[in-house]
């Protein structure tokens, strides 16, 4: 079965200040190193009169690949604390780049590992963070007696209706969970006393969206 993981759908950019100098977070969501270098580089080019470009990223569904860097700062005091936020907010196949620009007075080791996380926090905070859920696509077959017992299964259980067809009988094309799956289809057998036929389709991940279900690439 394939995981559930937190990531940036719409990546954003943050800013913070400290002592003058200022930080600005990019987030951005990449499915692999080379797309996280080529995201780095294109932010390093946008901001090239900057003193550091500093980063982390986490790629894989469950974390599998972990990169840092300080970039000219101190060891420990920027890319491993963005690390650190990206990590605690449980989030996978993200990128997180922090600039700085010096302002002209010295923050200390402590002073930067605040700065560097708070910045990352921003980062997160003016991206678009979704859930992706593994899911399948469920293809049910029924007469129109039974379609009303279908209804009520799948509104209660929350799931997303994709397509529906109406003939002599009623065609649906639901997504559901793929960890509830056969739960699922276990309750509309037992619903329509097996008169329903349903057929497993394509898997999928989807997330909500603005509290829409939205089947993902």
């Amino acid at each position: 079965m394939a995981a559930e993981y937190r990531t940036v759908y719409t990546g954003g950019e943050g800013e913070i200040v400290e002592k003058k100098s200022r930080f600005i977070a990019t987030a951005a969501p990449v499915r692999s190193e080379e797309e996280a270098l080529q995201v780095i580089e294109q932010i390093r080019k946008k901001y090239w009169d900057a003193r550091h470009n500093c980063f982390a990223y986490v790629i894989g569904e469950r974390g599998e690949l972990e990169r840092f860097s300080d970039d000219g700062e101190p060891g420990g005091t920027a890319g491993k604390p963005i690390l650190e936020v990206i990590k605690g907010e449980e989030l996978r196949n993200t990128l997180i780049i922090v600039t700085r620009y010096f302002g002209g007075t010295l923050l200390g080791t402590g002073g930067l590992v605040r700065a560097y996380s708070a910045a990352a926090k921003a980062g997160i905070a003016s991206s678009v963070i979704i859930t992706r859920i593994p899911g399948i696509k469920l293809h049910i077959t029924t007469e129109y007696t039974g379609l009303g017992k279908i209804q009520y299964i799948l509104g209660q259980r929350g799931i997303t209706t994709l397509d529906s067809v109406y003939t002599d009988k009623v065609e649906l094309e639901v997504l559901t969970a793929e960890a509830e799956a056969e739960a699922v289809k276990g309750e509309l057998t037992e619903g329509t006393n097996g008169q329903a036929i349903i057929e497993t389709g394509a898997s999928c991940y989807f997330a909500k969206i603005n509290g829409t279900p939205q089947i993902l690439d």
